[in-house]
């Protein structure tokens, strides 16, 4: 069973992510999605300078989503064919609810960039379980609208990047697990 939310213990230990794709309505009211996103806030912060934000995407504004991917896209790739234009539009509009995350450096902090930039992929895994815990699912999806100027400054500044595209709704088929890592091939005890 994925998702377990008998125990937290069991809702992390079979976690897993929704294929955005396959993720329906329902999905979170407004009060479900504010409660998801300030279990975001609650993420470690060195220095205590909230290194993230987040941005809604209401359903009615899905088709202007899928517009400004549709023009960055063609601006980039003045070649693209009819099915790279219509993966634009199907990313658009993908869940019930979208939110983008950002990663957001405070600029002349004496904390690194580093830092801030793993306290923005914290804050989205927090995010993920929140959505979890409250019986959703979500996917964590980056790919070519995360790294293109014009789509990031339609949500960001100049010094911000798209940590992330995060689709919440409901799962229209059973969730399927996917290769993970052995455990020995990734822990290690440290011995001198």
């Amino acid at each position: 069973m994925f998702n377990d939310r008998s125990t937290p213990l069991s809702l992390l230990q079979t976690r897993r992510s929704g294929k955005p794709r396959d993720l329906i309505a329902p999905g979170p009211d407004d009060a479900e999605l504010r409660q998801i996103l300030e279990v975001a806030l609650r993420t470690p912060d060195h220095g205590k300078i909230a290194p993230w934000r987040f941005v809604i995407v209401p359903q009615n504004k899905r088709h202007a989503l899928a517009g400004l991917l549709e023009r960055a896209y063609r601006a980039e790739k003045p070649d693209a064919g009819r099915l790279e234009v219509e993966s634009m539009h199907q990313f658009a509009h993908q869940a019930p609810t979208l939110v983008v995350a950002l990663s957001s450096p405070v600029p002349g902090s004496k904390i690194p960039v580093w830092e801030q930039q793993l306290s923005a992929g914290a804050a989205i895994m927090n995010l993920l379980h929140a959505t979890h815990a409250l019986g959703y699912a979500g996917g964590w999806l980056t790919g070519w609208p995360s790294f293109n100027g014009d789509v990031r400054d339609a949500f960001g500044q100049a010094h911000e990047t798209i940590a992330g595209f995060i689709f919440i709704g409901t799962p229209a088929k059973p969730l399927e697990e996917r290769p993970r890592p052995e455990y020995d091939d990734i822990v290690s005890t440290w011995d001198r």
